[in-house]
This record gives structure tokens, sequence and C-alpha cells, in this order.
């Protein structure tokens, strides 16, 4: 991507590197043969963060790093962001009638986790060998067909094609929970019914699955003293998003801004 025909990046004055925005294309996607589309993308990233950097030097905010993991700390430029929100979004916590108001829309969302009683067959392959995905997963669709086909005969199809342990247990897992799998895993179990087999196979960093649901048991409903406390911060983070948003709205309605469609935006 050719930076140079691409026009000058300039926030209230400040000429922003082409560099900048040039490394920052690498996070937004783009059509194929459609350089300009990430690069108006990446602009507006970038003119965002810094009319939040110009903000926080105004305001003069101190660039703090906290640890976000065990030995990883945020970069200057994240703490000076974080101190900055920290600093100009403020908002209230939410009401007790807000809280239960929340909880009464629909009390069976807040449940204790499920599990599910699962099967599978497992056709290993590396998902990145493209030769090999494509070779597993043809094997993978025709042991689908038998497997919806016939669903009494699932273990015994397990059992001589699976490439996981589980095959001498006729593919059975036994009770999983959440997060006891892989993602891809999981979010495939929480829309299979009792009894249910996945109609088409799925892939994994392990390879291409063909999953049976053997049994559900739904968490139980927790009563709203339980959940309270979970409900108040899903609120008041989602308070919060809504009004850093506008915080920075705001900053792009007073900004002047050359290279970059944020009002449009």
């Amino acid at each position: 991507m050719h930076a140079s025909l691409f026009p000058d990046l300039i926030v209230n004055g400040e000429l922003v590197p082409h560099a900048l925005v040039a490394a920052e294309t690498q996070n937004h996607e783009a059509p194929k043969g459609r350089p300009g589309l990430a690069w108006r993308k990446a602009a507006r990233a970038i003119a965002i963060r810094t009319l939040l950097f110009q903000e926080a030097r105004s305001r003069e905010i101190a660039a703090e790093p906290d640890e976000v993991g065990p030995g990883r700390f945020e970069t200057e430029e994240e703490a000076l962001i974080r101190g900055l929100l920290e600093t100009a979004v403020n908002v209230a916590a939410p009401s007790g009638a807000e809280i239960r108001s929340e909880w009464e829309r629909n009390p069976t969302l807040f449940r204790t986790p499920p599990l599910w009683d699962v099967s599978h067959i497992l056709i290993a392959c590396d998902p990145r060998d493209t030769a090999a995905r494509e070779k597993a997963e043809s094997r993978a669709k025709a042991l689908a067909e038998l497997a919806t086909g016939e669903p009494n005969g699932f273990a015994a199809l397990a059992e001589r094609e699976s490439d996981c342990g589980s095959k001498a247990s006729g593919g059975a897992l036994g009770q999983l929970g959440p997060g006891d799998t892989v993602p891809e895993f999981e979010a495939v179990l929480r829309t299979l019914s009792e009894g249910q087999t996945t109609p088409d196979p799925v892939l994994t960093r392990h390879g291409f699955h063909i999953i049976r649901m053997e049994a559900v048991a739904l968490g139980l409903v927790l009563p709203f003293d339980a959940v309270r406390d979970k409900i108040a911060l899903a609120l008041e983070k989602a308070g919060w998003a809504i009004a850093a948003k506008a915080f920075v709205e705001e900053l792009i309605a007073a900004a002047d801004i050359q290279g970059a469609e944020l009002k449009a935006a």
C-alpha cells in the first residue's frame, strides 16, 4: 500500500505521520484490491486516538500503566486513554428499580451453568493445512450423513471411525459445562437439543467433529438476590460504554479534522 497516494491526516492542526495510519491498516479488513477502504478505516481509528491524546494532554492526565495480566502492563498510550476516560466519563450506579426491572424482563436468562452429556466423532486435521483440511472435511461430511441417518448407530460409528481417544467409549465425552471445550465446540453445544446430531461437521483447531447431544440439563433459574450484583455491574458497564461513545462524539464534533471521515461515521 502506497501511503503517498492517500491524503494527509491532520487533527486540530497536528499532522499525523502516514506511517502510523499505514501500520493501523493491518487491523482493518477490506475487499481484495480496495486498499483505500482499509486506509480510510485506519485513518478514522488513528484520528480518534489522536483526539483522545490531545484531550488527555490538555487535561494534563498522567499515564500510569496498570497490570493487565501476569507480568503484562498497559502501554503508556493505553494508560493515557484509560486515564482520560476515567476522568471524563462518569456514570451513575443503576438504581434498585432499574436492576429489578432488568431482571424481571426475563428471569430465565439468569441460571446456574448448564450441563451437556455429549458424544462426538473426530476427524483430526490441522485446519491450517489446506489439503489436509479438505480431505478431512470430505470424510467428515460422509460420516455426518451416516450418523444422522442412523442415530442409534452413533456409538458404533465412533468406535470405528473417530480419531479421538473417546472412540473406546463410543465417542462419549461425558458431562461438559461452559469452558470445558474450545469456544467453537461449545457454541454448537448451546444450539443442540437432546438426541440431536449436528448435520454438518464442526471445525475446531483439532479438526472436524460430528457432535451428538445425549442429554441436556439446563441450569436452575437463580433468584433475584443471587444475581443483583451481576446485573448492576452489567448495567453500569453498558451505561459507561454509551457515555464514552458520546464523549468521543463530542470531541469529534468540536474538532478540525482533515483526511478522515469521522463526522460522517
